[in-house]
């Protein structure tokens, strides 16, 4: 391969340029067209819409995500490992957004299968988007531990991402109902299939713009060793790393959980139908698009005061905010839609920054392992991100049908039964604002506060400096 990308690092604190703030940001809009749709459609598509049984999922997801259960792992010892003229991860980027685009777009082809063939393909297609996921966000991610040196700049990055993120989740919450009726018109399979296209489409779009728009500033120490063993070792070892992939985990849980259960608890529980109400928007599309719009605001609004506040306490605070406000959602009476409206508005405000402020934890991590250990494994302690993801998202979506089958949900029954309505309710309530809340304990251990992250940016500062010149005389 060739010789990898040298960049000077910036200067300490120094801003990026807004071209890559926006670049790298619109890589997690790019995501997200798949990962929000995946989270608030994807079991409605295949139980209601496509017909898999969902007791079929509750085997079918687990059983995939074991096939992949180590590959975020070893897509971030290969990402560690790679040395080209474009950095160590933006290649990915680059060769891997087509195959990404492609992938997404399959989950939702809707082929005419019988029962056991739509259950081959849903697993295949799944598992080839878990894999194609990985291959662009593990390295996605990783990027921005090597962004700059600087962790306020890193966090200014991961809020712009996170702006970015649910901007798409926005669009999501926005779009993809009305999409799907107009283009599908008396098939809400073709509605999806076209929808979906057009998401690949511009998902490969933004990933190309995130690998044009950004550099790589931060090197390992030159004297590093690379040791899969070791470094998996120290990965273990690594306290703050635990700790917050825990609390990723929790995250993408509740996240997954709420919003698989959003559309049956909307149109079974409140009995809400698809009968516009606003803008030509239904209960559920202005529900969705609501949280969304709390997510972008949220972020926008309470992201910049990370860079003068403790972002540990701070992220638990907003924590266990958004968990009291799922718990509310249960003792709402039954049809009080301006209230769940503002529940939702304060939840989803709230949960926002806590998303962009624990990914930017994660260079902190990265930066603490350099201290601790002599090496930086970035690729490798991001591939936690990646596969708290995964797991949050495999724990929620497994519990939303597990909720239906359980509860004696019946697919296409339109009085579904008070136990029934009862399973849903949880699934839409109780069970998220527990994970939440157990995200808020989770952040309160977390070891790293402010004070000891100065210290260890002081002490790496230092280091690198101290390399620069033994090089230089050299």
């Amino acid at each position: 391969m060739s010789t990898p990308q040298t960049a000077t690092p910036s200067k300490d604190g120094e801003e990026l340029k807004k071209r890559e703030y926006v670049g790298y940001a619109l890589g997690d809009t790019a995501s997200n067209f798949f990962f929000q749709t995946f989270n608030i459609f994807l079991t409605y598509y295949y139980v209601d819409v496509w017909g898999i049984p969902a007791t079929a999922l509750l085997w079918l997801l687990p059983l995939v995500r074991a096939f992949g259960a180590f590959d975020d792992v070893i897509m971030g010892l290969i990402a560690d490992r790679t040395n080209t003229r474009w950095g160590k991860f933006r290649p990915y980027l680059l060769f891997g957004a087509i195959p990404y685009g492609i992938s997404g777009y399959l989950m939702f082809a809707g082929p005419d299968l019988g029962p056991n063939g739509k259950i081959a393909y849903a697993a295949v297609t799944y598992a080839l988007m878990m894999v194609s996921y990985t291959v662009i966000n593990v390295p996605y991610s990783a990027l921005l531990g090597v962004i700059s040196p600087s962790p306020r700049t890193r966090t200014v990055a991961s809020t712009c991402r996170f702006v970015g993120a649910f901007g798409a989740a926005f669009l999501i919450s926005l779009f993809v109902r009305p999409l799907v009726k107009y283009l599908g018109a008396e098939s809400e399979i073709r509605g999806f299939q076209l929808t979906m296209a057009i998401f690949a489409v511009v998902s490969v779009v933004l990933i190309l713009i995130t690998f044009a728009t950004t550099k790589e500033r931060v090197l390992p120490p030159p004297q590093q060793k690379t040791n899969a063993r070791e470094e998996l070792g120290e990965l273990v070892k690594n306290w703050p790393w635990v700790v917050l992939l825990i609390a990723s985990i929790f995250s993408n849980a509740f996240s997954a959980l709420r919003s698989g259960s959003t559309i049956f608890f909307f149109k079974y529980v409140q009995g809400f139908d698809s009968t516009p109400l606003l803008w030509g928007l239904d209960h559920t599309t202005l529900f969705l698009t609501s949280g969304a719009l709390g997510l972008v605001l949220g972020t926008m609004c309470l992201g910049p005061i990370a860079r003068r506040v403790d972002k540990k306490y701070y992220a638990a605070a907003l924590s266990l905010v958004t968990g009291l406000c799922f718990l509310g959602f249960y003792f709402v009476p039954k049809g009080q839609f301006g209230v769940m409206i503002a529940l939702n508005v304060i939840a989803q405000f709230c949960a926002g920054p806590t998303s962009a402020l624990t990914w930017a934890l994660y260079a902190d991590v990265a930066d603490y392992g350099e201290v601790k250990y002599g090496r930086r494994s970035t690729g490798l302690i991001y591939s936690a991100s990646l596969f708290s993801i995964k797991t949050g998202i495999l724990i929620g979506g497994f519990l939303v049908p597990l909720f239906l089958s359980q509860f004696g949900y019946v697919k296409g029954l339109e009085l579904q039964t008070p136990h029934a309505l009862l399973g849903i309710a949880l699934a839409f309530s109780i069970g998220p604002a527990l994970f939440a809340l157990l995200k808020a304990a989770a952040l309160m251990v977390y070891p790293l506060d402010q004070k000891r992250v100065d210290e260890i940016e002081r002490e790496l500062t230092a280091r690198r400096a101290a390399a620069a010149a033994e090089i230089k005389s050299a």
